[in-house]
């Protein structure tokens, strides 16, 4: 949070416009919080975050309600917005792997002090003054 405006202020330097204005800044953090908007990216995310990395099946039965297309479309979405790598061991038979990628995991710890604020205003963590 402290350096929220120093970092605002490095990325308005390559934001391309000149000078640097609000929609600029406004459609950027659209783009780079698309994928945690949509429904099942981050479940799939913290999935992977939490349980390392998964088959189908397995991330299938982490994740109450979602269907097997579903996922499919999850996944090679968040593979191709880089957030997972699909990782294939030829053998037989073929077996393929889900795991976050580097870009993932650090997305991953970036976002944990948001839930974790999140979780402390809506009550779902007790604090040690309550």
């Amino acid at each position: 949070v402290a350096n929220g405006g120093h970092i605002r202020g490095l990325l308005a330097n390559h934001s391309g416009k000149h000078p640097w204005d609000e929609s600029w800044e406004v459609d950027a953090a659209v783009e780079a919080l698309n994928v945690f908007s949509s429904r099942w990216s981050v479940e799939i995310l913290t999935a992977l975050y939490i349980a390392g990395p998964k088959r189908f099946n397995k991330l299938k039965g982490l994740l109450s309600g979602i269907s097997s297309r579903t996922l499919s479309d999850k996944l090679k979405f968040l593979t191709e917005e880089g957030f997972v790598d699909r990782q294939v061991d030829d053998g037989t038979p073929i077996k393929v792997e889900y795991a976050l990628s580097s870009h993932g995991r650090t997305c991953g710890r970036l976002l944990s002090p948001l839930v974790a604020h999140l979780k402390l205003e809506n009550g779902s963590l007790i604090t040690q003054a309550e």
